[in-house]
Parts: structure tokens; C-alpha cells; sequence
């Protein structure tokens, strides 16, 4: 178990993706000072309640690790970074301070196995092709389930709530599947 500070966002961030931020907001200032200094990830949650400036949001119970891979401050007040997707983790227990920052204690969720479904390989291989390999962090897991899973996930157009069900699902098979049936009704067979 650990205990990391909470950033909720109206997005899902997934293991291996990249999540630009721009956090100006004095909480999330101290939060990104403390996990530089420490060299912390934080955790990023999709908003069940609330939004994402003000008083605390609620949070999903499942996120995703975030470590900061690049930072600037541009002007004062205001930090510019990079993070990248850890593992997913799932909330414990929740504490919210004066200054509405969320801490909580998590533990890790195993990424859980699973075989590669040809039709997501073949779109996925589609979609890179069409955009650059260099958009997507290396190395290409085209023979990783989960890292497959993971990229189709943030790439298509899909409702925050839907990428969250696939963040959760409890093993690469699972969200294969569940993808698998998403582009089979779009029309896309194998």
C-alpha cells in the first residue's frame, strides 16, 4: 500500500500513456513541488462528482499512477508537465485536507494477463501507421495484450466513462474483449 496525493481529471489516464497537464491551481502547485522533490508519482482519477477546480471532486476508485517526466514553470504560478501512466491502483482510504487536496492510501491492481485479439492488434497497427510510431511510447508492444489494450483505449473516441470501465477491467483479456466488441459495432470486423 502507499499513500499518494489524488489529482481527479474529467479524463482516464492509462498505464504507459503520456498526460500533458497545466496545473495552476495552488493545491496541485504543492502537490507537483512535493512529488518533484521526493521523486513521487501522483494519482490521476476520473471525477465521479464534482469538477476539476474548486472544492474537491470524487474520484473514481481506480487510477492510474502518474510519475512527472518533464516540467517548466512558464510563468509563476503557473507548472507545465508531462506524466506518464505507472500502474493502475485502486483508493483505500480517502482523506481530503483544508485546501482540498485529496491523499489516499492505494494499492496496486496486478495488470493480469491475456492473449492478443487479432482485430485490435490490426487497428491498432493501422493507427500508428497513419500517425507516427514516434507519437506512442516505446517500445511498440504489438505483441503485449495489455500495452494494446492500453493505446486503443486512450485513442478512441470513446466516453470518459467507457475508458474507465476498460481501466478497470481485470485483465488485458477482458479489455481486449470489451474493445473487440466496441469496433465490431463500429463496423470494423477481422
Amino acid at each position: 500500500m502507499n499513500e499518494i496525493h489524488i489529482f481527479p481529471l474529467n479524463t482516464v489516464l492509462f498505464p504507459g500513456g503520456t498526460l500533458p497537464l497545466k496545473v495552476f491551481e495552488q493545491r496541485y502547485i504543492e502537490m507537483t513541488k512535493a512529488c518533484l522533490r521526493e521523486n513521487r508519482p501522483f494519482g490521476v482519477c476520473l471525477i465521479r462528482e464534482g469538477r476539476e477546480v474548486g472544492t474537491a471532486a470524487v474520484p473514481e476508485p481506480v487510477g492510474c499512477f502518474a510519475a512527472i517526466e518533464e516540467w517548466d514553470m512558464p510563468q509563476l504560478g503557473v507548472f507545465h508537465l508531462v506524466a506518464r501512466g505507472g500502474e493502475r491502483f485502486r483508493i483505500r482510504e480517502m482523506q481530503v485536507a483544508p485546501n482540498h487536496l485529496i491523499s489516499a492510501v492505494v494499492e496496486t491492481i496486478p495488470p493480469g494477463a491475456g492473449a492478443v485479439d487479432p482485430l485490435c492488434r490490426e487497428v491498432l497497427a493501422a493507427i500508428i501507421e497513419k500517425v507516427g510510431a514516434e507519437r506512442f511510447p516505446a517500445p511498440l508492444g504489438m505483441d503485449d495484450a495489455a500495452w494494446i489494450g492500453y493505446r486503443l483505449a486512450e485513442l478512441l473516441p470513446l466516453e470518459a466513462r467507457v475508458k474507465q470501465e476498460l481501466l478497470e477491467a481485470p485483465d488485458a483479456g477482458a479489455r481486449l474483449e470489451r474493445l473487440r466488441g466496441l469496433l465490431v459495432k463500429q463496423g470494423l470486423t477481422a
